[in-house]
């Protein structure tokens, strides 16, 4: 018989307090955090980011004394970007009965599969902010994923409507042939259907490389007016540099996984400008909000001489998420208490950046906009 989720978080929570009965103290030394994330291949850049965010805002809540008294510490694996290295890295850390969450994955085909394998389920574990906004994550509902980012649909849907707005009508895709890029396309295409619309091309590239030479022939010969890039950095730069050298002009959008600097650095200047991209957290450059001079400062404090971005900031709201969490799952949270506190996180404040979560709710924000990379490089809004 299929053993229903919450029967697993009950037993988690049973096994929650008899560690808690045998243990010594009340309150936990440390409590320990595992994060899997691409820190080589074709992401790297990007799961470097991403672990530095989540890194400085562990630092900064362990410099102010923890939670509960309970140092954070994290368990960083790389698995390359690698499905079958997610799956190995993910049951190693939930086998350590201490590991009390994940973090900051990568990949909407990666995280699937520990969803496929129950590996979450089995271990009654949460993954806190994956960096992934595929749907198949998100539908049917899983009780073990708490996403901060708004899905690629609702990206998709921004991206579209902005273009439907400027007259275009001629749309094509660029998409990785794995989960997240048919995720993506699939709301690119759902976006269009709303407007009575249909791409022109819809071009793949195999997950893993930047061969994109096929893929760039099929939209050149579509005559698309926009192309929406469904791909991570390097097949991204790859596809801009070779499609704006054959003549490709049409307007060119990225979801938002890509880093800006990269593709300014592998595609040329003089190909990615103008270059819009659909971002999920508000503009971290400048600090209106009380968070983003909040992650000034920390950055400045404890990653000195890096450099603010997207990503890092995407990581560092995750990871105040999961510390909020783990503050109201109190002195000795299990990993069944802290679910049930995620749960409670709603219209949550995170300095000036709301999040929302619930017994039924595992999306905090659907929050989207479109920058640009401008003349010199830079994001502009």
């Amino acid at each position: 018989m299929k053993t229903s989720w919450k029967t697993r978080l009950r037993r988690q929570a049973l096994c929650g307090l008899v560690a808690a009965c045998i243990g010594t103290g009340a309150r936990a030394a440390e409590l320990v955090i595992g994060q899997v994330a691409p820190l080589s291949g074709v992401l790297a850049s990007s799961g470097q980011q991403m672990v530095l965010g989540g890194k400085v805002c562990f630092d900064a809540v362990n410099a102010a004394g923890g939670v509960h008294g309970a140092t954070l510490r994290t368990i960083v694996i790389d698995d390359g970007y690698k499905v079958d290295d997610t799956l190995k890295a993910t049951k190693a850390l939930v086998a350590k009965p201490e590991v009390v969450a994940l973090f900051g994955f990568a990949g909407t085909s990666n995280v699937g599969k520990l969803l496929e394998q129950q590996v979450l389920a089995d271990a009654g574990i949460a993954l806190v902010a994956p960096y992934t906004g595929g749907e198949p994550l998100r539908r049917p509902f899983n009780p073990w994923i708490f996403h901060l980012r708004a899905g690629y649909a609702d990206e998709a849907e921004h991206m579209v409507k902005q273009l439907v707005t400027q007259g275009i009508r001629r749309v094509a895709v660029l998409y990785q042939d794995d989960g997240f890029g048919k995720a993506g396309l699939a709301g690119v295409e759902a976006a269009l259907a709303r407007r009575d619309l249909k791409l022109v091309a819809a071009a793949p590239y195999e997950r893993n490389t930047d061969a994109v030479g096929a893929a760039v022939k099929q939209v050149l010969a579509a005559e698309a007016q926009s192309v929406v890039m469904i791909a991570v950095n390097k097949p991204a730069a790859a596809f801009v540099r070779q499609y704006r050298e054959a003549g490709g002009g049409g307007q060119l959008f990225n979801i938002s996984v890509v880093d800006p600097a990269e593709l300014v650095k592998l595609g040329g200047l003089q190909n990615v400008r103008g270059l819009g991209i659909s971002q999920v957290v508000p503009y971290p450059y400048q600090g209106a909000l009380p968070v983003v001079r909040e992650f000034h400062a920390a950055l400045a404090k404890h990653a000195p001489g890096q450099a603010v971005n997207y990503t890092n900031f995407e990581e560092y709201l995750g990871c105040k998420v999961l510390v909020e969490g783990l503050k109201r799952a109190g002195p000795a949270p299990t990993r069944a208490k802290l679910i049930a506190a995620l749960e409670s996180l709603r219209e949550f404040d995170l300095g000036g950046i709301r999040i929302s979560y619930g017994p039924k709710e595992r999306v905090g924000s659907r929050f989207v906009e479109v920058t640009v990379i401008g003349s010199d490089g830079k994001l502009l809004k």
